[in-house]
């Protein structure tokens, strides 16, 4: 979660402000090493309007965002783009007292791998990040669905790999990125419920699109999207680069040895979100057949280059 970018004055959270017409952004009092300033809540068009990623469980959050609209405006629809304890948990307070549904991909285990699923059924643990697991939509997405939202063509982009259930949302030629691509860090990818194999597959879906502006869940808009999806891209191939090296003197290797020789300048504090990292890309290094673990693939494995 290295930052990457020139750290900017956070703006105020509890404050709602008018990012271009028809998008506006207010702040969740919630700012942590890995929220940044806190969480952006998305209002989509003007009248009846859709929120997107209402936020973590706060009254305060909820109060600021019904305040912030314009006099007469009402919340019509509720869009989820992933079941973080930062993101959907406001989404039920919300619609209970909007009476909007709530639009989301599917529950905390929706679009999981066959391979996550199974270090799942092996004993394998979220790493902490705060999975909603109570978390239901009232009306299902699907990948690549078309609908109207705060008076807008919207569209659903199922983009796993940072959560299973994670999507990204297209409305006037600018994309509601979530987490799966931020301007201030590179994306955390966390097994078993992130998957950087499905990760690396939503990138190349973004990066063949043509658009605008992206508007990220934490941190500034990102208005060159087509250098920040490369910039990721490349990132995550130069993290694999690294880990392959290490592992071509044809020693097995254990997922906190390479850690510690990868991110050198991390602060101790983030060395487990490091730790989780490094797994990512040795699952997908192992479902790709390029290394083994032994004895088994899990947290504990010896991993050894084989191609």
């Amino acid at each position: 979660m290295a930052h990457d970018h020139v750290l900017e004055d956070r703006p105020p959270a509890g404050v709602m402000s008018q990012l271009e017409p028809g998008i506006r952004r207010i702040i969740a009092p919630n700012p942590s090493p890995m929220t940044y300033w806190g969480t952006n809540t998305f209002v989509l068009g003007e009248g009846d309007v859709a929120v997107i990623d209402p936020g973590p469980a706060d009254k305060t959050h909820l109060r600021a965002l019904l305040d912030g609209l314009e006099r007469g405006e009402r919340i019509t629809q509720i869009l989820v783009t992933h079941s973080h304890l930062d993101h959907s948990p406001l989404a039920g307070p919300l619609s209970e007292v909007t009476g909007a549904k709530v639009h989301a991909f599917g529950d905390a285990v929706a679009g999981r791998s066959a391979v996550m699923t199974e270090l799942v059924a092996r004993g394998l643990a979220s790493g902490g990040e705060g999975v909603d697991a109570a978390f239901r939509p009232d009306i299902y997405l699907s990948d690549g669905e078309i609908f109207t939202a705060g008076g807008c063509q919207v569209e659903a982009i199922w983009t796993p790999g940072h959560f299973s259930n994670h999507l990204s949302f297209t409305a006037q030629d600018a994309v509601f990125t979530g987490d799966h691509v931020m301007g201030w860090a590179s994306s955390l990818v966390s097994p078993p419920d992130g998957d950087l194999t499905a990760f690396m597959s939503s990138c190349q879906k973004l990066a063949q699109r043509r658009d605008r502006i992206y508007y990220p869940a934490h941190g500034a808009a990102i208005d060159t999207p087509a250098a920040r999806i490369a910039w990721l891209i490349g990132h995550r191939k130069s993290r694999e680069a690294n880990i392959l090296d290490l592992l071509s003197d044809g020693r097995p290797a254990t997922i906190p040895t390479l850690t510690k020789a990868i991110y050198t300048e991390t602060p101790k504090a983030l060395i487990p979100a490091a730790e989780r990292n490094v797994f990512a890309h040795l699952i997908d290094l192992a479902t790709r057949e390029i290394v083994a673990a032994r004895p088994q693939l899990d947290t504990r494995a010896e991993f050894l280059r084989i191609a």
